[in-house]
């Protein structure tokens, strides 16, 4: 994934997560679990997609070792 991808996808996602975390609050309504069941582990995914720079490096081909 390149730089703008990465941050379109992870921005997305934490803004959804952030969104199904909230929700709850704003309803006033029971079933506050089944929302931050989704919520906070698609806010987490969003957190490490975003800041996962290892993703961009691209590693050497090692040769082959003949016998």
């Amino acid at each position: 994934m390149n730089l703008i991808s990465r941050t379109i996808t992870g921005a997305i996602m934490m803004v959804l997560g952030l969104i199904l975390i909230i929700l709850p609050f704003i309803l006033k309504e029971g079933g506050m679990i089944v929302f931050w069941i989704y919520g906070i582990p698609l806010f987490m995914i969003g957190l490490f997609i975003l800041f996962n720079k290892k993703e961009d490096e691209i590693e050497q081909i090692k040769g082959r070792k003949k016998k």
